[in-house]
Order: structure tokens, then sequence, then C-alpha cells
């Protein structure tokens, strides 16, 4: 599992929670209000149950679809070289997504729209949260809700080249969204209003196009070496 990868995941989305809040703020807003009267540390136990949930999705989604990936290259005899060159290209993508200068990534939430109208009616036989294992399992199903940062980070996966190694590059991609879903609402304000910040925003695309191309040239390097 390469550090560098699950940096660059991490940092992805800790900058794409801003989409996060647009996404999924209202449904931490109404998971809020369908939980009993708590103390409110337990109000945040549940907070963290629901996203132990959403990332152990992740997690199942990236460890298939690095497998399918590794499974794909055995089956067609490619080089693991072709998957780099796709993880580049992706990172490129997503560093013109974070910079705001492209809008491709959004079209990707409607392959999912199929699937959500499958899992929502689930979902809701989970309210009201009145137990840990209902506010768990509402966070598988939250997991599945379409979002293009979501299936960029995914397709990425792909390229990861093991199962476990897909596994970690969703579940640093979740961790970095936490902040945004578990601070209070005026942390959260602050956070999303740093993230809006034009030097910060195109200086994290910068890094994370730089570490793209860096992918994409070491990838054509050793297809014509």
């Amino acid at each position: 599992m390469n550090p560098a990868d699950l940096a660059a995941a991490l940092m992805i989305g800790l900058i794409g929670s801003s989409h996060c809040l647009v996404m999924c703020g209202g449904i931490v807003a109404a998971l809020q209000l369908s939980m009993p009267a708590m103390s409110p540390s337990r109000r945040f136990g549940y907070q963290l149950l629901l996203s132990l949930g959403r990332l152990t999705s992740y997690a199942f989604f990236g460890a298939v679809v690095g497998y399918f990936g590794v499974v794909a290259l055995q089956v067609t005899g490619a080089s693991m070289v072709w998957l780099r060159l796709l993880a580049g290209l992706l990172l490129i993508a997503m560093a013109l997504y974070i910079a705001k200068l492209s809008t491709l990534l959004l079209h990707l939430e409607r392959l999912g729209q199929g699937v959500w109208r499958r899992i929502q009616p689930l979902s809701s036989r989970l309210m009201p949260l009145n137990s840990p294992y209902k506010a768990f399992g509402y966070g598988l199903c939250w997991g599945w809700l379409p979002c293009g940062l979501v299936y960029s980070t995914l397709s990425w996966s792909l390229a990861s080249g093991s199962a476990t190694a897909g596994a970690g590059i969703m579940l640093a991609f979740g961790a970095g969204t936490l902040p945004a879903i578990l601070l209070t609402a005026t942390l959260a304000t602050r956070l999303t209003q740093l993230k809006q910040q034009g030097w910060f925003r195109y200086g994290t695309a910068l890094l994370l196009g730089g570490y793209g191309f860096y992918t994409v040239y070491l990838a054509l390097a050793r297809l014509v070496s």
C-alpha cells in the first residue's frame, strides 16, 4: 500500500468534504432530529457509529474494486503500469474538480441513482435511530449515497493493485470527510470557509495535480523503457 496514495486520498476527502456538506448536510440534520433525547456525549457516539458504517461501506467498495482490477490484469495479461497511468489521470481530474475548473465528476453521481433508490427504503426502516445497531446500519446505507467524488476515488481504487490497497484508499478518503461531518455547525462552517479560500483550494489542487502528473510520468517511463 503506497503511503503517498493514502495521503492523497485523505486530502481529497478533506478538501472535497465541502461537497459532502452539500450532499449530506441535510441528512446529518435529519439524523440529529431522528435521535431520541440523549446526552451530547451519547449523541456524538451515535454520530461516530453512523460514520463508521459509512466508512465500512467505502472500504468494502474499495476492496471489491481493487480486487477486480487485479483480476482484470490477470485475465488480460496487461501490465500494472496501465492501472497506474489510469490512477494518475484520475488524480488530475480530481485536482481540476477541487480547483473548480471542471464539473465532470458531478456527472458520475447519476450512475448510482438506480442503486440508491433500492437502498433508501431499507435505510428508512432503521428510523428512528434509537439503538447503536440502527445507527451503524444506517451508516452502511449512507455509504451508498450517489456522490461523484466517492465514485471517482473508487475508480482510483481500481488502479490500487490489491483489495487491501483499494480498501485503504477508500478508508483514507472517508477519514478526510469526517471533520466536516462530525464537527458542530459553527466549526464546520469555518472549515468550509477555509476550504473555499482560493489559496487553499488551488494549493491543494496543485499538490494533487502534481502527484497525478508524477504518477503518469512514472507509468509512461516504464511503458517506453
